[in-house]
């Protein structure tokens, strides 16, 4: 995948959550931007001929591990925070008893 295609994604993720009206569709969006950011930072740290440091003796055209693990890290983070999002989201339909942003807002205010 190259780094074009997921910046498109990152920028479709954004386009969803500004003209979102739903918080469902909008914790939706976020996740699409944040595994399309994830994709992007994969496809940074990739080398085209790398090799895995694990089985390969030479430091030639070694593959960095590191963006792989923080982006391991990102992933159980967003996939918490989509959890507690989607939890804080059940609580507002219940007490609300809606999922409108601007309904939402209009009782606040």
């Amino acid at each position: 995948m190259s780094p074009l295609l997921s910046f498109i994604i990152v920028l479709i993720g954004i386009y969803g959550l500004v003209i979102s009206k739903n918080i469902i569709k909008s914790i939706v969006c976020l996740n699409i931007t944040q595994t399309a950011v994830i994709l992007l930072f994969l496809n940074f740290g990739n080398l085209s001929d790398g090799n895995i440091p694990i089985i390969h003796d030479s430091s030639i055209n070694i593959v960095d591990p590191l963006p792989q693990a923080l982006m391991i890290t990102a992933i159980v983070i967003g996939s918490s925070i989509t959890a507690l999002s989607l939890i804080i989201s059940i609580k507002i339909f219940h007490y609300y008893g809606t999922l409108n942003w601007e309904k939402l807002l209009e009782r606040e205010g």
